[in-house]
């Protein structure tokens, strides 16, 4: 999928203005001092107190926000130009000096020439990515030596599955683009867009040997059998800020997340 980057940017774009008005991102109360962060990252991340934070696929800056607010030096990025837009309109209402650069993740050292304490990475960014080889080195290029890499995301057990949670829709690995076009978006069903996205599932085993071949020493892996976000269906809050599918219960990891030294 040559066009990816475009068709995705599109995607993106088009997610901005529904996102921005959803309860699912809660901008009035994020304005008001809300993090947007949650017990998992927050307790990889650590004191980050006067730390340089790159913040990769950053969507409109909420993360990156509340890192600021938590005393680092940010920087955010993310392909969609209406989303980093809305972004550094965000910092300016919040009062934070947050940065926010439009690129997609590959073409980064390209505009970028700067070495980090922390890379951060959350929660549904992988699969936009075709090569995680690449997507690695990049981190690693990123982080000064004994800089972490700090990175939450839903698990890929999850992506196996058809939107409904009725059968196993898609391969585990990955094994080829995954093109699709839906209704609505995660954080607001109803939203009048019809978009066409291109996605790639990637194995555990993926992401991590390609961190390791990188020089990207894993300190600490965990797997979470919830969500601390209602975005897939027919989830239930069985606990305040937790999201379960209803029908797998406990049964199914949900989200991993990791704590990577850069040798």
């Amino acid at each position: 999928m040559e066009n990816y980057l475009e068709i995705n940017k599109t995607s993106w774009n088009a997610k901005v203005d529904p996102h921005l008005k959803s309860d699912f991102y809660f901008v009035e109360d994020f304005l008001k001092g809300r993090s947007s962060l949650n017990t998992i990252e927050l307790d990889l991340l650590g004191n980050i107190k006067n730390k340089n934070i790159l913040h990769l696929q950053c969507h409109f800056g909420q993360d990156s926000i509340s890192l600021s607010r938590m005393g680092a030096d940010v920087k955010g990025i993310d392909l969609s130009d209406k989303a980093i837009e809305a972004a550094k309109e965000l910092a300016q209402k919040c009062g934070t000096d947050t940065e926010f650069i439009c690129s997609d993740v590959y073409s980064l050292p390209d505009i970028l020439d700067e070495k980090f304490d922390i890379v951060y990475t959350s929660y549904g960014v992988v699969g936009w990515l075709p090569d995680l080889d690449k997507w690695a080195g990049i981190i690693s290029h990123f982080l000064k030596p004994g800089g972490r890499l700090v990175m939450a995301e839903f698990h890929p057990a999850v992506w196996m599955f058809d939107d409904d949670f009725t059968k196993v829709a898609y391969n585990y690995f990955n094994e080829k683009p995954i093109v699709e076009t839906y209704e609505g978006t995660y954080a607001d069903k109803s939203a009048d867009i019809v978009q066409q996205y291109v996605m790639w599932n990637h194995s555990l085993a993926e992401v991590l040997q390609n961190l390791i071949k990188h020089g990207i020493e894993l300190e600490t892996f965990e797997e979470f059998d919830w969500s601390p976000y209602p975005c897939f269906s027919h989830v239930e809050e069985f606990e305040k800020g937790k999201w379960r599918i209803s029908k797998f219960g406990n049964k199914l990891p949900l989200v991993y997340a990791l704590k990577g030294l850069k040798k």
